[in-house]
């Protein structure tokens, strides 16, 4: 009888060390995240390359902030460093759908609408990975959609990283939350560049 006692809370304490280490999994792919993508934004460049394992996959313009660069509160510029996507807000809404702190206001602007600034169609919420971007997530710094589109390709945002409605919901749809984002002040490097347009009246290639 003693003894399978003792076997009956062994067994008890295994199966509660297993489902500990379960949690522990899970958890830890939770915290992990997205380890396929990296963003690697240029201030320089005013550009963003999309890398997936490695590779780069997608380019996107992007407007950087018209205040420089840096992470001091209310300073309205944009930090450098290594970060990553904490948080994704506007899964699924229409293109041009207004956003106010977070929450979608039930407004659509076409691009370019006159007079209006919104943040629109997506957010991705950066957190700072090192002590130069450590003020990124409280300061609410968003890889995020612009009403302005004409401005894209210049640094003429908040702090924020602005993209053209279409590519922000196409990265929103790449990138999850844990993805890698570099801001960088310098040019992208040659390996990441997008590849030259093909010149008229050449042959197409096939791969």
């Amino acid at each position: 009888m003693y003894a399978r006692r003792i076997c009956s809370r062994v067994k008890g304490a295994l199966r509660g060390a297993a489902l500990l280490g379960l949690v522990a999994w899970l958890t830890g792919c939770a915290t992990q995240g997205d380890r396929r993508h990296h963003l690697v934004i240029s201030c320089a460049d005013q550009q963003m390359a999309v890398l997936r394992d490695g590779t780069p996959v997608a380019w996107y313009p992007v407007s950087t902030s018209k205040f420089g660069t840096g992470d001091a509160p209310n300073s309205c510029a944009t930090p450098l460093g290594e970060m990553r996507i904490r948080k994704k807000i506007g899964g699924g809404a229409p293109l041009g759908a207004v956003f106010k702190s977070r929450q979608p206001t039930g407004e659509i602007l076409p691009p370019d609408a006159p007079g209006r600034d919104p943040i629109v169609t997506r957010i991705l919420w950066l957190e700072g990975r090192e002590p130069q971007n450590r003020n990124a997530f409280r300061r609410y710094i968003y890889i995020h959609g612009t009403a302005e589109e004409r401005n894209i390709g210049q640094p003429v945002s908040y702090g924020c990283i602005r993209m053209k409605s279409k590519d922000v919901a196409a990265l929103y749809d790449q990138a999850g939350v844990g993805a890698r984002v570099t801001i960088s002040p310098n040019p992208l490097p040659q390996k990441l560049l997008p590849p030259p347009p093909p010149s008229p009246g050449a042959d197409p290639v096939f791969f």
